[in-house]
Formats: C-alpha cells, sequence, structure tokens
C-alpha cells in the first residue's frame, strides 16, 4: 500500500474500533457517529469521509464479535463425514452463535445496509486479514458469502453431487431453513418467548434436522 493507502486504512480502524468499543459498554443500539467521533477524537463529518452511512460502521465493528463463529466452525465442518452432516454441523455452529449475540448478528445478516454486503466483507477483510489465519479452504467461502442463501446452497448442492437430495428439495431446505432461523433470532431480540440459548440452539435445530433428514434420497453413510 502506498502512504494514502497506509492513512485511510488507519483511519478506518480508529472508526470502526471505537465504534466497537462502544457496541461492547453500552450496547449496538445505542451507538451513533457522534460518540464515535467524540471516542476516536474526529468530527462526525470525518467519519462520513470514510463510511457511506452510520449501518456500515456498525457492520463492521460487528464483524470484530464473530471471531468465535468463524474459528469454531472450522471445528465443527471437520466433524461431518459428508455434506448433510456438513451442513447441520454448519447450522448448529451458527445457531450457536448467532443466539448468543442476537443483535450482533441481525446487523450483520439481517439489517438494510444500503451498499453490497458483498463489498464491504471484503474490504473487511482486506483489512483485518489475521481473522482469517488458519481456516480451511472449505470454510472460507462461508465466512466471505454474506448472503447466508447462498452459504447454505453451497454446502447443499455438494450433498446433492454425493446423491442425497435432488435439486430442487435441496434449495426448499435450504429456504426453509433460513426461515427457522430467522424466526427464532427475531423471537429472541423481540423477546417474544425466554429462550435461553441452548434451548433456541435446540428448537431450531429440531425442525432443521427434520425437514433435511426427511428429504434424504438414500441412508447417510
Amino acid at each position: 500500500m502506498n502512504r494514502k493507502e497506509i492513512q485511510m486504512t488507519r483511519m478506518w480502524k480508529y472508526f470502526v474500533d471505537a465504534t466497537a468499543e462502544i457496541i461492547e459498554t453500552e450496547g449496538i443500539e445505542n451507538v451513533t457517529i457522534r460518540k464515535i467521533g467524540k471516542l476516536a477524537g474526529y468530527t462526525s463529518s470525518t467519519i462520513y469521509n470514510y463510511f457511506g452511512e452510520l449501518s456500515h460502521l456498525i457492520f463492521f465493528a460487528s464483524m470484530r464479535f464473530i471471531n468465535p463463529y468463524i474459528k469454531e466452525l472450522s471445528y465443527y465442518m471437520t466433524m461431518g463425514k459428508n455434506h448433510i452432516e456438513k451442513y447441520l454441523l454448519s447450522w448448529e455452529c451458527f445457531c450457536k452463535h448467532s443466539f448468543k449475540d442476537p443483535q450482533i448478528y441481525n446487523a450483520i445478516f439481517n439489517s438494510d445496509l444500503g451498499a453490497t454486503p458483498e463489498e464491504l466483507l471484503k474490504h473487511y477483510f482486506e483489512v483485518y486479514q489475521n481473522d482469517l489465519t488458519g481456516l480451511s479452504e472449505e470454510v472460507k467461502p462461508l465466512i466471505f458469502e454474506h448472503n447466508i442463501t447462498k452459504r447454505g446452497k453451497a454446502v447443499l448442492q455438494k450433498a446433492v453431487e454425493e446423491g442425497y437430495l435432488d435439486q430442487d428439495t435441496s434449495e426448499d431446505i435450504n429456504n426453509m431453513t433460513i426461515l427457522l432461523w430467522r424466526g427464532m433470532l427475531t423471537t429472541i431480540l423481540n423477546n417474544r418467548r425466554d429462550f435461553k440459548q441452548e434451548e433456541a440452539v435446540e428448537e431450531t435445530m429440531k425442525y432443521v434436522r427434520n425437514i433435511t433428514m426427511n428429504a434424504l434420497k438414500k441412508p447417510l453413510e
């Protein structure tokens, strides 16, 4: 990088770090541009020279909190003997972490960002390359793919190639899984039921497993 790019990256990190600190100490719902500027030591107008809107800063800062998920996903995926098991394990891992920090995962995977999420994600990992250290080639596409519909399809397509599912059935499973996850996440966020994290994971995965296993063309090997 040239000097200008280094300076821009440094400033970018100042604001992301300040946002992450506010999220950690006050909660994601209390993040404002004014607070970020005050903590980082710059004016609000300076922040907008680097970020299009507040949601982008919240997105980038929230990514700082999902490293445990990124690292643990690699372990979960190694336990799967085939891509049906890998699909279920990947969702179990995702549910475990997203139901523990629902506001963080909602900000990353559900919120309107007013921009292309994939571009934001690419830029994040260009700056924080260490977050990818030690990840397997099987896991990296799941991490780089912000769209959870495409993430699930990538794994289920392998299950189709292994002969476990029909193509149309795999898409139905993927869509239903996402609806189940979003429904549970919304339930947790809105305090509609008094779910503990483990209970929410167990309840969601019970239905995901039933949907998936009942659609198999042949027994798992």
